[in-house]
C-alpha cells in the first residue's frame, strides 16, 4: 500500500501457484477497496491476459503483483518496482531472488520463511538483513499431535482418517513420488537386505478406495496441469473430497482448517524442513490436528 502511495509499484513472489493464489484472493480485495489495481501472474495465465498484465506493469497501471518464478521473465517489466516480497525464500535459488530484486533497481526486499535454511539463519546473523520474528498466528490454531508409525501400526492411521470422515473432517496423505517406481532403497536388517517399497499417488490412491469405502478420494501431484490443480484445490476446500493424496506439492499455500489428519508416507524420504512444512497444513481450525509419519526406517532420529 505504501508503494503503490508513492506512485510506485510492488511485487510478491510465491513458489507455488497455489500459494501466489491465495495471496491474490486474500489480500487482492483489501487492495482494491483502498483503489489499487493489482494482478496475478502464474504459469496457468492465459496468453492474452498475461499480455495485458506486461503492459499494465510497463505503463505502471498495476501496483501490486503477485506471482510465481512467472515474474521472473525478460517480458515482465515494471515502470517503477520499489519493494519485492518473496515468500517461502528458501525454496527460490539466489539467482532467482536477484532477477526480481534487478527489475527494480534500489527496491527494498522482505523475504519471508518459517523453515530459515542456513544461509539465511547466516545471513540474518551477520549480513546486512534486518530480522522481523511474527511468533504468534493471525489465527490461533488448535496444534498438531505428531506421531511415528511403522508398517505394523498402519490400522491407526486408517482409524484417524475414518474418524475424521464420521466427524465431518478431511485428511491429507502425503507420498514421495508421483507414479509408481522400480527403484527402492535398502536397509540392512542384520544380515538380511531389505527392499524399502516406495508410495506413489497413484498407486496409493488406488489403495485407499479400497480401504476407505464411501470416502471421496482424489490425488494432487506437481505434473497436473495448473487448472486441474486449481479444481482439486478448491474442491477439497469445498469439502467435496475427503481425502487428498498429494506430493509434496501443498507443502505451502494450502489453508484448509477442516483438514485435520495428515499421514505421510515414507517420513524417512523428506527433510526436516519439508516435514514441518507439511505438519503445519493441519491443525489450521479450532480442531487439533495429528500427524501420523509412516516409516520403514528402524532408526531412532
Amino acid at each position: 500500500a505504501v508503494a503503490a502511495d508513492s506512485g510506485t509499484q510492488a511485487c510478491v513472489m510465491a513458489p507455488t501457484g497455489v500459494l501466489a493464489r491465495q495471496y491474490a484472493d486474500k489480500t487482492g480485495p483489501l487492495l482494491s477497496q483502498a483503489g489499487m489495481n493489482w494482478a496475478l501472474l502464474t504459469g496457468a495465465t492465459p496468453a492474452a491476459e498475461r499480455v495485458q498484465i506486461h503492459a499494465r506493469l510497463q505503463s505502471g497501471e498495476l501496483d501490486v503483483l503477485f506471482g510465481t518464478h512467472a515474474v521472473l521473465s525478460e517480458n515482465v517489466t515494471f515502470k517503477h518496482l520499489s519493494l519485492v516480497v518473496i515468500d517461502e525464500q528458501h525454496r527460490f535459488g539466489v539467482g532467482q531472488r536477484n532477477a526480481l530484486r534487478a527489475k527494480g533497481p534500489g527496491a527494498d526486499l522482505l523475504v519471508m520463511t518459517a523453515t530459515p535454511i542456513p544461509r539465511t539463519l547466516a545471513l540474518s546473523v551477520y549480513g546486512d538483513l534486518d530480522t522481523s520474528i511474527i511468533r504468534h498466528r493471525p489465527v490461533p490454531g488448535a496444534g498438531v499431535t505428531t506421531r511415528v508409525l511403522t508398517e505394523s501400526s498402519r490400522d491407526l492411521a486408517y482409524g484417524a482418517i475414518r474418524e475424521a470422515h464420521a466427524q465431518g473432517q478431511q485428511a491429507y496423505v502425503i507420498c514421495p513420488l508421483v507414479e509408481p517406481s522400480d527403484s527402492a532403497d535398502e536397509l540392512e536388517d542384520g544380515r538380511v537386505t531389505v527392499p524399502v517399497p516406495l508410495h506413489d499417488t497413484a498407486t496409493e490412491l488406488d489403495r485407499l478406495r479400497l480401504a476407505l469405502p464411501g470416502l471421496t478420494i482424489e490425488r494432487l501431484h506437481g505434473r497436473m496441469p495448473a487448472g486441474e490443480k486449481d479444481q482439486v484445490i478448491d474442491a477439497f476446500k469445498r469439502g467435496e473430497i475427503d481425502v487428498l493424496v498429494s506430493t509434496t506439492v501443498v507443502e505451502v499455500g494450502v489453508d484448509v482448517p477442516n483438514a485435520t489428519v495428515m499421514v505421510i508416507e515414507n517420513g524417512e524420504r523428506f527433510g526436516l524442513a519439508a516435514l514441518h512444512q507439511l505438519r503445519g497444513r493441519v491443525g489450521r481450525g479450532s480442531v487439533p490436528g495429528t500427524c501420523l509419519v509412516m516409516t520403514h526406517s528402524k532408526g531412532n532420529g
